[in-house]
C-alpha cells in the first residue's frame, strides 16, 4: 500500500515538474491576458507636481518638529 502511495506521489511531482517547466504547454500568466490594462497605466511625463502650502499642509505631520497639540474641549463632569 505505502509503495503504491509512493510512486503516486513521485508520479504526481514529475506531472507538476512538466507543467511548471512549459512542456504541456505555456503557463496561462505567461502571456497578456488583459490587454486593455495596458491602455489605462498611468503616463509619468504626465503627472505634475507642485508643493503644499501651509494653509493645506494643517494634516500633514511635521518630522523632527514638536508634536502639534490636539484641539479637544474639556468640560467638568456633574456629579
Amino acid at each position: 500500500m505505502l509503495r503504491w502511495l509512493i510512486a503516486l506521489l513521485i508520479l504526481a511531482n514529475l506531472l507538476m515538474f512538466a507543467v511548471a517547466r512549459g512542456m504541456v504547454g505555456p503557463l496561462p500568466a505567461a502571456g497578456a491576458r488583459e490587454p486593455h490594462h495596458l491602455l489605462q497605466q498611468v503616463h509619468p511625463e504626465a503627472l505634475n507636481t507642485r508643493p503644499i502650502h501651509p494653509e493645506e499642509a494643517f494634516d500633514q505631520p511635521r518630522v523632527g518638529g514638536p508634536a502639534p497639540a490636539a484641539n479637544v474641549q474639556s468640560t467638568p463632569l456633574g456629579q
